[in-house]
């Protein structure tokens, strides 16, 4: 999950709003209370390199490396992003940050107390403000900043651009205490998840009018109230500027400036052995450089085993060295140029390579969790028997082995929805599901009615246009109407699967014929398939390049691709699928391209039974052994086959590896895989919000307050009076009544420990539902300076920006002290 609170807002299915959460870093986590029955689960502690303040040296600089700068400052905006919740965690106050356990703990910067005063007629939280709170103008933060932030994300104005209102809908007023520095809320209906309001809070100056709230936060944030102020943005440099703050009345901070620096994914290593930046998230393979980099301290200058020519052998390099100094002069001039290129490689990697010496990679589980999403809304998947199949199918043991083992982290599968291990409320509800089990999963799907010889057995009232009947009453064919010839290309694909040694169309052998006559001299290739079966339009021809393959299926010749094989390709695929939380709110509102027709329905080619075509492999790569070999398995002359979206963009290695995991999981229950591996750009718009798929890897973010953020997730998708239908942040599009009743229930009971069994109970309904597995908590990959203290992974708890800084005195020399 993303650390970013997402609105509860509505997806119209392809046509209206997809609301995404962007950022997945910093997020505030959930808390829980402790019930009976409950598991006790310990989580990965947090890897900040902890300093007393007293040892942590005054002054300098740190560079910290973000994705992107802000899209706004204002978080409850619905382009905030990862960026805007990193920035304003260091500049707003936030009432109950999460602490290391997962659980939101008062604040004492800013307040001195809160809590339900009164349960009956109606509930009302008293909030009493620290006396030293000012915000950076010297104002007094008290009673107006919260009415006119409430006003703003109540709802009731539709004026003020706001991606969320969860909990602010449900205050009926607010009024000053005893004082201006206590403030009484009072809810029009009881709400349990009252400590996720007001964080971050704004001045009212911000939340006070549409018009500043709308526009005056996007780019800048004159009055603020933590431990730094905004200093500058620069949009050239791709750096927002922090400075201490003279007016904070806490701990003082330790840096002077803090700047936060736009560093994408794949530059952060060379941004790290450039000086460029000192803290920076990292992928696996930036962490392994600098293990080694670390490890190979004390070779006394030699060349690591490892890097650019490290793979080459003493007889490679003789004889690379006989070339360059042979008597052909073209041949020596080649191989000395290419030897002039492997030298300068060697040594930018091993400068490289000392400059990452000084970093440390801090490690933990980041409050997110990896989940494989099962598209219920229509196809095969639409039948829970079959969902539940699948999710029996996998060991999720080795899928969390296969990225957290690698680590050193624990490699444990997570069996909630709405807890991370460590947090108090966890508890294991997988057994609500079962355990992996093939042979109960085989069973499922033959009370389905998928049968392994389902694939060659054509429906009894198969329709004219059929395969069969093209084959043998082509004429009658001809003689449909339009509406007739269209549903028959619908079916034409799975009808050529099953038949596809026996009943080619006309069209087909055609398309057969005259590549032969034009390629005589790929005759025999043509013959047995192997390039054939990807060549389903000139839209593929990118498709192509790679190796175009179907897991599961066999590409003979004469099995035609669907013609929109190669659109899936130019959609976009994000690894994470950030989400909402009330703590860290941000959300991404994407505008869906036309998918729809005009009456709502999908056009034919988006529906064709296993949905885009085109699974992505290098090539070179195998084509699969035939289905009918692997005994995959069938229903009405359609072959059991599952479109899987899947990244292919640099740092999603562990992600295709879990992908492909499963894939082989399910071919072993007679399910195929169509893998299609796309750019990460547009994932959610053209994939997953949009209901483009049927299997996908996406990450929701951890939470405090599971029955608020948790219920858009989760929700009971409803058809909307256009004939969309609105999913909110439920991409499965699998719910029931009973799950949202359980979220009501628990956002209105006050008592925690009764709210948290409602939650349990809701999380074995979700888990019997099928249609989110969680797989494993994300690694959380930190490259730091060694030098500095309390930074690094964070784990659940939220940074304290203030007690940031440098070790020791000598820290003045270090590099980013260079940078000021």
């Amino acid at each position: 999950m993303s650390h970013v609170g997402v609105p509860r807002g509505t997806v119209r299915k392809r046509r209206s709003l997809a609301l995404l959460t962007t950022g997945v870093l910093t997020i505030p986590v959930l808390a829980g209370c402790s019930s009976g029955g409950e598991e006790t689960s310990r989580g990965v502690p947090q890897d900040i390199a902890p300093a007393a303040r007293e040892t942590v040296a005054d002054g300098s600089t740190v560079n910290w490396a973000v994705d992107a700068l802000p899209a706004t400052f204002n978080a409850f905006q619905a382009d905030a992003d990862s960026a805007t919740t990193r920035i304003t965690g260091a500049l707003l106050p936030t009432l109950f940050p999460m602490d290391k356990s997962g659980q939101p703990k008062l604040n004492p910067d800013y307040l001195e107390s809160a809590k339900v005063i009164e349960r009956e007629p109606k509930q009302v939280v008293l909030y009493k403000l620290n006396q030293q709170a000012v915000w950076s103008d010297g104002r007094e933060i008290g009673a107006p900043d919260f009415v006119a932030q409430w006003r703003a994300l109540s709802g009731k104005d539709s004026a003020f651009w706001t991606a969320r209102n969860s909990g602010y809908e449900r205050i009926e007023k607010i009024e000053r205490g005893a004082d201006d520095l206590q403030v009484r809320v009072t809810f029009s209906k009881p709400y349990a998840d009252w400590r996720s309001l007001f964080s971050p809070l704004y001045p009212k100056e911000i939340t006070g009018s549409p018009d500043t709230f709308n526009d005056g936060a996007r780019t800048t944030l004159k009055n603020t109230a933590g431990p730094f102020v905004l200093r500058s943005v620069s949009t050239s440099k791709g750096t927002v500027t922090l400075a201490r703050n003279p007016r904070w009345w806490g701990d003082k901070a330790k840096l002077d400036t803090l700047v936060f620096r736009a560093v994408a994914a794949k530059d952060r290593t060379q941004a790290l052995a450039d000086g460029t930046v000192d803290v920076a998230d990292i992928d696996a393979a930036t962490a392994d450089r600098i293990t080694l980099a670390r490890r190979d301290r004390g070779n006394n200058g030699q060349q690591p085993a490892h890097g650019p020519g490290s793979e080459i052998t003493p007889a490679a390099a003789l004889r690379s060295w006989a070339l360059a100094h042979g008597s052909d002069e073209e041949a020596a001039e080649i191989a000395q140029a290419a030897r002039e290129k492997n030298r300068k490689a060697v040594v930018a990697y091993a400068t490289e390579q000392k400059a990452l010496r000084d970093f440390a990679v801090r490690k933990s589980l980041e409050p997110a969790y990896t989940q494989l999403a099962l598209n219920g809304e229509s196809g095969p998947l639409a039948d829970d028997r079959v969902r539940r199949a699948v999710a029996r199918a996998l060991d999720r043991q080795e899928l969390a082995q296969t990225v957290l083992g690698p680590l050193g982290l624990p490699a444990k599968p997570l069996g909630s929805h709405l807890a991370l291990a460590g947090q108090p409320g966890y508890k294991d509800g997988s057994g609500a599901l079962g355990d992996q089990n093939t042979k109960e999963a085989q069973a499922l799907l033959a009370d389905a009615g998928w049968t392994r010889g389902g694939a060659a057995q054509l429906p009894k009232d198969t329709k004219a246009g059929s395969e069969a009947e093209k084959k043998g009453d082509k004429d009658a064919k001809e003689d449909k109407d339009k509406d007739t010839k269209e549903g028959a290309e619908a079916e034409k694909e799975p009808a050529e699967d099953a038949k596809k040694d026996e009943d080619k169309d006309a069209k087909t052998e055609k398309s057969e014929k005259e590549s032969k006559e034009e390629k005589a001299d790929e005759e025999a290739e043509d013959e047995k398939g192997d390039k054939k079966a990807g060549r389903a339009s000139e839209d593929s021809a990118a498709s192509r390049d790679e190796g175009l393959y179907i897991v599961g299926e066999d590409n003979k010749p004469g099995a035609q691709a669907p013609a929109h094989a190669s659109a899936s390709g130019a959609s976009g695929l994000h690894v994470i699928a950030p989400a909402r939380t009330a703590a860290a709110q941000s959300a991404a509102l994407l505008r869906q391209a036309g998918v729809l027709g005009e009456d709502g329905t999908v056009a034919a080619q988006d529906k064709q039974p296993g949905g885009a075509a085109g699974a992505y492999a290098p090539v070179g790569t195998a084509a699969p052994a035939p289905a009918a070999a692997k005994g995959q398995l069938g229903k009405d002359g359609k072959t059991l086959t599952l479109r899987f979206v899947l990244p292919s963009g640099p740092g999603s290695e562990s992600l295709r590896s879990v992908g492909d995991k499963i894939a082989a999981m399910l071919e072993k229950i007679g399910i195929g895989t169509e893998i299609t591996k796309v750019p990460d750009e547009s994932y959610f718009k053209d994939h997953i919000a949009s209901g483009e798929y049927d299997l996908a890897l996406y990450s929701w973010p951890a939470t405090a307050y599971p029955a608020t953020d948790g219920r858009p997730i989760y929700a009971k998708p409803e058809p909307a009076t256009d004939g969309s239908l609105l999913v909110e942040q439920n991409y499965t599009r699998v719910g029931t009544d009973h799950i949202d009743q359980l979220f009501d229930q628990a956002a209105a009971e006050l008592d925690e420990k009764a709210a948290r069994e409602l939650m349990k109970q809701a999380d074995a309904r979700i888990w019997a539902a099928a249609g989110s597995i969680p797989l494993f908590q994300r690694p959380q990959l930190v490259a730091v300076d060694k030098k500095l203290a309390n930074v690094g992974a964070f784990g659940f708890a939220a940074p304290r920006y203030q007690d940031i800084g440098f070790k020791n005195r000598q820290a003045a020399g270090s590099p980013a002290d260079r940078k000021k």
